[in-house]
């Protein structure tokens, strides 16, 4: 197992007292700690006292962190550890500044790394490392995280001779990776991945480096399982897509509109818009696109919600959960109502920024319409109730069973969807039946909802409020923890978490036929964009989580590439139809092969039938549509292939590659444009843009 250069021990009762009082900790000195670091380092590594004068090491900060050792000792071990750690850094001149004589029974094998080399390491699924030193590693000695800032090992002269990276006030909490929970007493999270923050350091920095995400929960602390840039790239017809989408035909924003912009304070209005981009960069563009008759209902409603979701998510603000529930179910009555409402030190990063600057939120708020503002203020105050319906449940291990499983969706997720159709419904723009469709707009919540649980199994377990129901997992753990199925070691293993996964897969793939209803029943452009970018993402991603091990280990997101493709052929009902005919075939076929292969999934029968179901629904228009963006520049992407090795006179062949990918994205918007106007000819029903709906309502 490599790890850090040393671990120091302190002891009582050294003759170099090495134990530090509230004070050393203070102010930075701790002796007690440098000089039990001496001694190990003598002890392991033979380093003669002397050599590295005690003086010369940094204290940075300490960590409280804990492991089951479950990767030496099996997933039962009945060892691990429990403990407070100093961060100490030391440099040397050279190699040969020091004199190495590792002890045989303390170490195997010393190794000096470049940062490129330990990363390299870090891959290397053979090699076994501590899980306190990729902790350190990851978070705070190697940057490049979502705050941009620089690692302590990225500049050691900064590090070593100031005090920006210090923080000797506040002891930073770790759960273990997922392999490391679990052994003997099948401990699962608690400390969270979250810092105590009892107070800012002393020295007023932000102490924070390195590879930390700024999201709440586990968010960004579990690896993504995503394919490299080369292999993205190699899809030249997802390229083509990006290229068609980003420069040829992107979403437009109508947040610039007159009537926006006359209507909201500016200065508060692009607040709103920047905040929302920082808390949600996917949903910000599919939303400037609506209609500027709802756009701001819409932003701001996202917003409200956002700001109660991470009220609800901070697991540590509150002293108490019924204080939580108490600001839970008046936030409809206070950051709705007081202009001056704010909250202080709850959520992380933006959307702690969000709560914290809520006046210039409710300063847009209190301009919209009336009848938008009841809607969102009634929404806010059913979703709290569900909310604060779920704050003190245990859901370490997952809700109770499916009908808990589906009323939380529908408290987060389904409320949305009404919420929107009631919003959709009073800009005059989709008919007023569309705000009485709650059945359809409820599962078309659950559908987004149980796509993102299904994906996030390993964040939320790690997080310590998962929501896999019970009923479904208990039926293929065998340790009866939902844990079980985090890095399956065993073939047995492997199977048991495929059989949960598909079952639960097939359980939101029979959502389809609702959501396809309801999408039906729209009849402004912009709005069926907004409402189906969302779901041919979530019909892509349970399509990669379908049968995918990959789900245990880590999150699994579709390609950037494939998202333009699938944003491009949402423009009218027959593209949409054929992302949904596409996707319940690609896992039909892997429910078939898996069959074939002697994978016995008891969720098979029920698997087919979901997906012939959402074929048997698409198959009209998923014909009409004359094959999706998708399928028409996969047909001549063989040709910008075969353009790589032609050279010019000159020896230039970057333009024939670029001639050959824009000749590929026109000839396909030439054919999807070509095909459209033939289905529109044989009579299929077209979406209308809101100007054209705005004016005959008018005439």
């Amino acid at each position: 197992v490599w790890t850090n250069t040393c671990c120091s021990h302190p002891l009582h009762g050294m003759e170099v007292n090495e134990v530090d009082g509230p004070e050393d900790v203070k102010d930075g000195s701790v002796r007690g700690v440098k000089a039990a670091a001496v001694r190990k380092l003598e002890h392991e590594l033979g380093i003669p006292v002397g050599e590295l004068p005690v003086e010369n090491f940094k204290f940075l900060t300490r960590l409280h962190y804990w492991a089951a050792d479950t990767v030496t000792h099996g997933e039962k071990s009945p060892w691990g550890e429990h403990e407070i750690d100093y961060v100490l850094f030391i440099t040397i001149p050279s190699k040969d500044s020091i004199t190495l004589k590792p002890h045989p029974d303390e170490v195997d094998d010393v190794c000096w790394v470049t940062q490129s080399k330990l990363l390299e390491m870090f891959a290397d699924k053979d090699l076994l490392f501590s899980p306190w030193f990729r902790l350190i590693a990851n978070r705070w000695m190697i940057g490049g995280g979502e705050n941009g800032k620089g690692g302590w090992w990225d500049d050691l002269d900064r590090t070593m001779n100031t005090d920006d990276f210090c923080d000797y006030e506040n002891i930073h909490c770790f759960d273990p990776p997922a392999e490391h929970l679990g052994g003997g007493g099948d401990a699962g999270p608690w400390l969270d991945v979250k810092e105590e923050e009892a107070a800012p350091s002393a020295n007023g920095n932000d102490s924070t480096v390195g590879d930390t995400s700024k999201k709440q929960g586990a968010y960004g602390k579990i690896k993504t399982h995503k394919e490299s840039k080369l292999k993205q790239l190699m899809h030249l017809d997802e390229v083509c897509s990006a290229i068609s989408l980003l420069y040829i035909n992107p979403l437009k924003s109508n947040l610039e509109s007159d009537n926006i912009q006359k209507s909201f304070n500016a200065d508060d209005l692009a607040f709103c818009d920047d905040i929302l981009c920082k808390v949600s960069r996917s949903f910000a563009a599919v939303i400037r696109q609506l209609p500027s008759e709802m756009l701001v209902d819409v932003l701001i409603f996202y917003l409200v919600l956002r700001a109660l979701d991470t009220i609800e998510d901070d697991m540590t603000f509150f002293d108490s959960n019924e204080e939580k529930v108490k600001v839970l179910l008046a936030f409809h009555k206070t950051a709705l109502v007081d202009p001056e409402w704010t909250m202080t030190g709850c959520g992380e990063g933006d959307e702690r920024r969000l709560l914290e600057e809520f006046p210039k939120c409710h300063s847009v708020y209190a301009a919209l319409r009336e009848d938008s503002r009841r809607v969102i203020s009634d929404i806010t105050f059913r979703m709290a109730t569900g909310m604060a319906e779920f704050v003190d449940k245990d859901l370490g291990q997952g809700t109770m069973d499916v009908k808990q499983y589906n009323r939380y969706c529908h408290f987060v997720a389904g409320l949305v969807g009404e919420g929107l159709s009631r919003l959709f419904s009073a800009s005059g723009l989709e008919k007023p039946s569309l705000a009485t469709e709650l059945y359809l707009s409820d599962q078309m919540g659950l559908f987004l909802q149980k796509t993102n649980i299904i994906r996030d199994y390993l964040e939320d377990y790690v997080d310590g409020r998962a929501f896999w129901p019970q009923t479904v997992w208990k039926k293929y753990s065998a340790s009866g923890d939902l844990g079980y199925f985090a890095n399956p070691a065993t073939a047995e293993h492997e199977t048991a978490a495929l059989n949960c996964l598909n079952e639960l897969v097939t359980d939101a793939l029979e959502l389809v036929p609702d959501c396809l209803s309801y999408l039906s029943k729209l009849r402004c452009a912009e709005v069926f964009r907004f409402c189906a970018i969302p779901q041919v993402m979530a019909i892509a991603t349970l399509d990669k989580c379908y049968h995918n091990k990959d789900v245990f280990s880590g999150v699994v997101k579709i390609r950037k590439g494939m998202s333009c493709a699938l944003i491009n052929g949402t423009t009218d009902v027959c593209g949409v139809h054929s992302i949904f005919s596409r996707f319940a075939s690609s896992i039909l076929s892997q429910a078939e092969v898996a069959r074939k292969k002697g994978f016995e999934d008891p969720s098979y029968e029920r698997t087919v039938k979901a997906c012939n179901t959402i074929l048997e629904l698409t198959e009209t228009e998923a014909k009409k549509s004359g094959g999706s963006i998708v399928r028409s520049t996969l047909m001549l992407s063989t040709a910008a292939v075969g353009c790589l090795t032609y050279k010019y006179p000159d020896g230039s062949n970057t333009t024939a590659l670029t001639t050959a990918i824009a000749s590929v994205g026109i000839f396909s918007l030439f054919k999807s444009s070509f095909m459209k106007y033939v289905v529109g000819k044989k009579g299929v029903p077209s979406l209308m843009p809101a100007s054209k709906l705005a004016e005959k309502k008018e005439g």
